[in-house]
């Protein structure tokens, strides 16, 4: 078993990029590979899965239990599978609270860390940086610096000596190139199932990698320090119903992996609907999960979908456990005011109208406490990322009690009413010991 945690100074450095090219790079020579992501991000994934062909898992070592970072750990890289992480935004940077760092995430799995750095703006002082990072801690080992976004021969002739000075190898030189470069919206990078060109990108990316990276010295890395971990049967989130019919389409489609996978472990049949194809749920599932997405850039679409929306109301009156998150949740509701003030009809399962005309972010590590009444039934990390505002809520339970990374005390959020309940939070595991 091996693996390598694809880091960087800050986000921008390229490190997503570098990642795709690295694991499409990887199995093109053979390497089976288990894309990964640290942190809550549910976008990148599905750039990782496409570049690796395999199923891409987060593993947030401030929202996850050891156990659970350690479980599918072990399940992802069944089979002797290369697990290849890629960190979000800075080695060092976590929740507000200083927590739950890439750099705590490569100490806890013993992942050797492969350092992306934005060297177009700088030469000698590559030195300074990349020093400082490698000794900042002495539990986490940078085994190579792919410096990306080089301009010339004589750029990488100077970036290289000022290296040798801090012994610090370096794993690949990658050229400033306009055609690796991924468009972004307000939550991120434009999903991959929106991105026409991805294979193209993800073979130019990968032959860049190919020329350009020492895959000896990377190879090498990956099999030093790792940490075995074990495949425990452990307590995950529970599924909330025998038979989950899951939305997944464009505007349905941050939905984190380990939530699946840990719902099959513990017997849950799982089958999938497209809202946005006017799908309905399975008939006889007896319990929904509208995710998160981008339903303000489609609401015309999901107003319009009437199939869908017999289906949901049919689900909640035969009482079918419903749940929707973020984006789901705002589906729930009654309204959804899209960006240009046009106000289309929702679910009308939940007494709430959101809005995504004043866009307002709402960011951070959650802790939330079920209620009573909620059909979750323990203590739970979760992560809130959205621009959307609430313009009004009616008469509902609320679902949780929540706090931030710090502590805070945030009050309440969510709504429910009897078989159905949503919130913004996505939820990601247990409380407990994070790594």
């Amino acid at each position: 078993m091996s693996g390598l945690l694809i880091a960087a100074p800050a986000s921008g450095s390229g490190k997503t990029t570098v990642t795709l090219g690295l694991l499409r790079a990887l199995r093109k020579m053979g390497i089976a590979v288990a894309p990964g992501k640290a942190g809550p991000d549910y976008i990148d994934p599905a750039f990782l899965a496409a570049a690796s062909g395999s199923p891409c898992l987060n593993f947030d070592p401030w929202a996850m239990r050891r156990e659970l970072i350690s479980a599918n750990s072990a399940l992802h890289r069944g089979g002797g599978r290369m697990l290849v992480i890629e960190a979000m935004m800075g080695l060092f940077d976590g929740a507000a609270d200083g927590s739950g760092t890439p750099a705590d995430l490569a100490a806890f799995l013993g992942l050797s860390v492969v350092f992306v750095v934005d060297a177009s703006r700088m030469s000698q002082s590559i030195a300074a940086l990349v020093s400082g990072f490698a000794n900042f801690r002495a539990d986490v080992r940078i085994a190579g610096v792919v410096l990306n976004r080089v301009g010339s021969d004589r750029h990488e002739a100077m970036l290289r000596r000022a290296l040798e000075a801090v012994r610090i190898p370096v794993a690949a030189v990658i050229r400033g190139d306009k055609g690796l470069t991924l468009p972004e919206r307000h939550l991120g990078l434009v999903q991959a199932g929106e991105h026409a060109g991805l294979e193209a990108f993800i073979e130019h990316a990968a032959d860049t990698v190919s020329k350009a990276c020492d895959f000896g010295l990377l190879l090498r890395a990956a099999h030093q320090n790792l940490v075995r971990p074990s495949a425990a049967n452990i307590a995950r989130l529970m599924p909330f119903g025998q038979r989950i019919a899951v939305a997944r389409d464009i505007a349905f489609a941050f939905c984190y992996e380990h939530m699946l996978l840990g719902w099959r472990r513990r017997g849950a049949e799982i089958s999938f609907f497209s809202p946005l194809a006017d799908e309905a749920p399975a008939d006889n599932a007896d319990a929904i999960y509208l995710p998160g997405g981008y339903p303000e850039l489609h609401a015309g679409r999901l107003a319009a979908a009437s199939r869908f929306q017999e289906a949901m109301k049919a689900a909640a009156a035969r009482g079918a456990r419903i749940y929707g998150e973020c984006g789901g949740y705002m589906v729930l509701g009654e309204g959804l005011v899209d960006a240009t003030g046009m106000r289309h009809e929702m679910l009308g399962l939940l007494p709430v109208v959101t809005s995504y005309q004043k866009r307002q972010r709402h960011l951070g590590y959650r802790r939330v406490v079920p209620l009573d009444g909620s059909f979750f039934d323990r203590p739970m990390t979760a992560h809130e990322f959205h621009y959307s505002t609430i313009v009004s809520e009616g008469t509902a339970d609320r679902l949780f009690a929540v706090k931030d990374a710090l502590g805070d005390d945030l009050g309440t959020a969510g709504l429910q009413r009897g078989n159905v309940a949503g919130s913004y939070m996505h939820l990601i595991d247990l409380a407990g010991e994070a790594a």
